[in-house]
């Protein structure tokens, strides 16, 4: 007897509700497919707020401990915590794993294994190492996808294009990205937004390509694109919702939005539902979900602006950070070459004012790492002034000469329950809510491992496997 391999699709922040409409709807025939074979179950999170983000829930999910017990809060934490994941436990094991994407995941770099950094990582490489190419093209357009200023530089594109054409790109995905280009190029420049789903199907081609190569017992497979699309375009969605209106212009242009960022994850279901030919299981998760963000229609929407260029602000600050990353929509991490720089720093941007309010937020964490951000949420009037003091020194430059605000109002807010549905055969769903916990002894279950985490963290879930179910995964 042998076991079946196992495919995670972890597609960040749908929702169960829209999952259930949309089926029913008729728009998702690929979920509704393995929804109905398949042992289906609404996940709770295992934190609330402000410990609700994505990257906090997946390493929960990765490494099935609770936030109180491993602490991982940034985006950049996961990889150096240290804490055992599944990729790791299952490898342990004897068996080949692939991660492609996962979010806030250690790196590994295992002879006949695949690892690649999602796509807000700067501090782990790609395994094998010409995966790097792709990893970072895409993280360079994620990371800045909000600035229309950020030049490409052709060598760097002709590169990708290059591996791309030799590592699984097919003509079909050709004819869609040209077809998306086309459209917001010629017939409608609003549509840029439709480029988001363009790097799901690159990532998409690159994964079936090594797919083929390694044959990997245990994967999961990363996308964002529609969880993005849900944050912006939530009010556009359901405008009843909201106390900001978007005007009946913007409804018809982005109104169908998020529909048709499920959908084009419905696609992709259908490509990965014909890996079962190939011995593969399917399983569906997405570690939380999204709900209308209410919280700031009284001032008229949550706003973020964004440096036009980091390095150059920071210049006109007189702060001196050996290194600058982005990590989420409007922050960055900087690092110092002296404790003497980095406290200097922290002096600096405290002093930022806008109009006299606090315009920076920042945080300093125990490995030396710097996080800031620009806290203005509202609209800025074109001649705000940003204030700052350095020494004895204060100077003053227009605000919006320093930063740029990203076009959409925030629509979509973390909201606790998520969906985990694994295929076998035997359609039941589950009525009681489960933790985000139970996936990893889930996933230790299907492969009959036998792990025993530490006693100083104990694992906070269970297996979901029934026995009809642990059955339907043995195959001949």
């Amino acid at each position: 007897m042998a076991r079946q391999k196992l495919l995670v699709l972890e597609f960040n922040e749908l929702c169960p509700t829209l999952l259930d409409r949309w089926m029913a709807e008729g728009h998702l025939p690929n979920f509704k497919r393995l929804h109905d074979a398949s042992e289906v179950f609404v996940t709770v999170a295992d934190a609330e707020p402000p410990a609700l983000e994505p990257w906090i829930q997946w390493y929960s999910m990765h490494t099935g401990l609770s936030y109180d017990q491993h602490g991982v809060f940034r985006l950049t934490d996961g990889p150096k915590a240290g804490h055992p994941d599944i990729w790791g436990v299952l490898r342990d094991a004897g068996l080949r794993t692939a991660n492609v994407c996962s979010m806030n995941a250690k790196g590994f770099a295992v002879p006949g294994n695949l690892f690649v950094p999602d796509p807000w990582c700067t501090s782990e490489s790609a395994y094998p190492a010409e995966l790097n190419t792709f990893h970072g093209f895409v993280s360079s357009m994620v990371q800045e996808y909000s600035n229309r200023d950020n030049a490409l530089d052709f060598g760097v594109v002709s590169n990708f294009l290059w591996y791309l054409a030799t590592h699984g790109l097919r003509p079909g995905t050709i004819r869609d990205i040209l077809s998306v280009l086309f459209d917001e190029k010629v017939r409608d420049p609003s549509l840029n937004w439709r480029r988001a789903v363009v790097l799901d199907w690159m990532q998409r081609d690159v994964f079936l390509h090594y797919f083929r190569r390694y044959q990997p017992d245990f994967t999961t497979f990363f996308l964002n694109s529609t969880a993005h699309l849900q944050h912006t375009y939530w009010r556009h969605m359901d405008p009843d919702a909201f106390e900001v209106q978007p005007t009946p212009e913007d409804v018809r242009k982005y109104g169908n939005a998020i529909l048709f960022g499920y959908r084009n994850m419905d696609r992709v279901v259908g490509e990965f539902l014909a890996l079962e030919r190939r011995g593969v299981t399917l399983a569906f998760t997405t570690a939380l979900s999204q709900q209308p963000f209410l919280k700031c229609e009284g001032i008229g929407g949550q706003h973020f602006y964004r440096p036009k260029d980091a390095d150059a602000l920071l210049r006109t600050l007189t702060i001196d950070a050996s290194t600058v990353q982005p990590t989420m929509t409007h922050q960055y991490m900087l690092r110092f070459d002296t404790e003497e720089k980095a406290a200097a720093a922290e002096v600096i941007l405290d002093s930022v004012r806008c109009d006299g309010r606090r315009a920076i937020d920042f945080e300093r964490r125990d490995d030396g790492a710097l996080y800031f951000g620009c806290m203005v949420r509202s609209v800025v009037s074109d001649d705000a002034t940003l204030e700052w003091v350095v020494g004895n020194h204060a100077d003053t430059m227009r605000f919006l000469d320093a930063f740029y605000m990203i076009d959409e109002i925030k629509s979509g807010m973390h909201h606790p329950d998520g969906c985990f549905w694994l295929k076998t055969g035997n359609h039941v769903v589950h009525k009681r809510r489960v933790s985000v916990l139970d996936v990893f002894p889930t996933v230790l279950d299907f492969f009959a491992v036998d792990y025993q985490p530490s006693d100083a963290h104990p694992f906070g879930g269970r297996s979901l496997l029934s026995d009809k179910a642990r059955d339907a995964v043995l195959v001949a």
